[in-house]
């Protein structure tokens, strides 16, 4: 019994002592979650890899997080690898690590310094996403956009996947684990470093004789010198004006060039062909004189005007103003056409601007002074346009002339514009040319119905008689010459000396009524006539006549009878 005891007492002893070295030695191993850890490899199976990470258990790890760069084909027992360690011990008990996410955070540290530092880093480009492609760096996949998988665009990229490239990180997004990358930067930065070397060859002011064409745009022409590239914009291909470059150049010629600008910063290489002549704007007021005739070639119709061609490299504008004396708006292509030979007069030269103003109507005769001539004279002309303004019309020289409403008829004006219709032939008279504008009459034709006042030599004062034409709510008209073409108004408040008898209503068209004139304006046209102040006038005169003796303050009615009653006695 006590042999049994001493047993169970050393064993007791044993496992504790074992129990505490063991505690001891997790202790030393300073195992913490979220890390990488390195871990020992002690068997390869089918489908796991088992190590040891000098934990509780040992760990296993699926096969395929090997799969890059073929790993599993390097890895044998013993081999130390890294590993990030997720949990100690799970749920189950088990350790659980991760080869794949050990390599993820190793390169995502790698990805952060290469990205400071701008370093070229192989990647494979392992699959298709919307908008780019997915380029696995170090187990890291990362996004490369269309855009930035060659200097060019490609159509076809089977080539290019699954074996290695070489990228630079252009962005990084660590909040979300983002990472853009780009293979084009690397093929510019190589071009670049070529293209610098090959600058030192040539500089500014360089004449090249065998620039290749390499491309056109509307805009320019792209050239190859030398095995670089340059541009040849469209406003340096001659000093006059250039529609489309592909006039003048194609594709595949060999064109003489001067080197105007290197931009060392970009590498963009400027060059000209117009720099290799004399600029013809530096001596043109020596070949050209403001206000003489030139000849030149149409070259261009546009909205505002025409361009001219004086000569090579130099053209000059028509404005649309200076293309007619008809109209200051006129479309030009209306009046000229491209490739037209034509005669222009200078109007204006500005060397420091490029800019020559040109007159076409100027070489024209000038039916302006034709038509001032023509002042009082009575023509034909062609109804253009009715407007409730007046009568446009055309003259035979093409020049416009308007006939106002006022000046349709002496009648009625307004509603004598109905009667005249577009491509009407009417007879005019020209009253005046001012300002380039024509200022013609009908009504001018006729003889003036106030003409009956200076031949009656009617003036302020007189009473004449009249008769009505027509009845209005706040007066009436009247027609005071015998043909009843001239019409005047007599307003409600002047029909009658007493106001109850001043009423429109109790006259009737074809009464007679006599009125005084108390305005007569023949420039103006206008007359002033009053039924009341003619009332006035006759009672002063009966006044006058009958009223002799009478007593002051007698009435018209009383004067009347008393000279009644006179008379009666008399013949007793």
């Amino acid at each position: 019994m006590a042999d049994n005891t001493d047993i169970k007492i050393t064993s007791m002893k044993s496992n504790k002592e074992f129990e505490s070295l063991l505690i001891k030695d997790f202790k030393d191993r300073k195992l913490k979650e979220n890390e990488i850890i390195k871990a020992t490899v002690t068997e390869i199976t089918k489908n796991f890899i088992v190590v040891d990470c000098k934990a509780k258990m040992e760990g296993m790890i699926p096969v395929e997080e090997f799969s890059n760069n073929n790993e599993l084909d390097k890895l044998k027992v013993g081999s130390i690898i890294d590993v990030y360690l997720e949990r100690v011990e799970s749920y189950k008990g088990e350790i659980v690590i991760s080869r794949e996410k050990a390599r993820r955070m190793v390169a995502w540290k790698k990805m952060e310094k290469v990205f400071e530092s701008q370093e070229i880093i192989e990647g494979y480009i392992t699959g298709k996403i919307k908008g780019g492609y997915i380029c696995t760096v170090d187990g890291l996949p990362t996004f490369m956009p269309a855009s930035q998988i060659d200097v060019r665009p490609l159509k076809k990229i089977d080539h290019l996947m699954n074996i290695p490239v070489k990228v630079i990180a252009t962005r990084i997004d660590r909040s979300r684990g983002n990472v853009c990358t780009s293979r084009r930067a690397v093929l510019e930065k190589d071009k670049n470093a070529e293209v610098r070397e090959m600058l030192k060859n040539i500089k500014e002011g360089d004449i090249v004789d065998n620039a290749k064409v390499k491309a056109t745009t509307d805009w320019g022409v792209f050239l190859d010198i030398n095995g670089l590239d340059a541009l040849l914009h469209v406003s340096d291909l001659s000093h006059g004006r250039v529609k489309k470059p592909s006039e003048l150049i194609s594709i595949g010629q060999n064109i003489k060039v001067k080197i105007t600008k290197i931009d060392k910063a970009t590498n963009r290489i400027s060059a000209s062909i117009k720099a290799l002549t004399e600029d013809p704007y530096e001596n043109i007021s020596k070949k050209y004189k403001i206000g003489e005739l030139y000849s030149g070639v149409c070259t261009k119709l546009m909205d505002y005007g025409a361009f001219v061609k004086l000569e090579e490299g130099i053209e000059g504008l028509i404005h649309n103003s200076e293309l007619s004396w008809e109209s200051k708006n006129v479309n030009p292509s209306k009046i000229l056409s491209v490739s037209q030979k034509i005669n222009v007069k200078i109007v204006s030269i500005e060397p420091e601007n490029k800019r020559i103003s040109l007159s076409y109507k100027a070489t024209l005769d000038n039916p302006w002074n034709d038509v001032k001539k023509q002042v009082g004279s009575i023509i034909s002309v062609k109804v253009k346009n009715v407007t409730d303004k007046g009568i446009f019309a055309t003259l035979d020289n093409g020049l416009t002339g308007m006939v106002y409403y006022k000046d349709v008829s002496y009648e009625d004006s307004e509603q004598g514009l109905s009667r005249f219709k577009k491509n009407d032939n009417i007879q005019v008279k020209v009253m005046e040319v001012k300002d380039e504008k024509i200022k013609l009459s009908i009504k001018a034709l006729e003889k003036d119905p106030m003409d009956w006042l200076k031949d009656n030599k009617k003036k302020i004062g007189d009473i004449i008689t009249t008769r009505i034409s027509s009845v209005m709510a706040n007066g009436v008209k009247v027609s005071l010459d015998p043909d009843k073409k001239l019409i005047a108004t007599i307003k409600k408040a002047e029909l009658a000396k007493d106001s109850v008898d001043a009423r429109p209503e109790v006259f009737s068209k074809g009464n007679a009524l006599d009125a005084k004139i108390l305005d007569l304006n023949f420039e103006k046209r206008k007359i002033v006539l009053s039924v009341k102040a003619a009332q006035i006038d006759e009672e002063k005169s009966l006044v006058a006549k009958f009223g002799k003796g009478a007593k002051a303050g007698a009435t018209l009615k009383s004067i009347f009878e008393k000279a009644l009653s006179g008379g009666k006695k008399k013949k007793k």
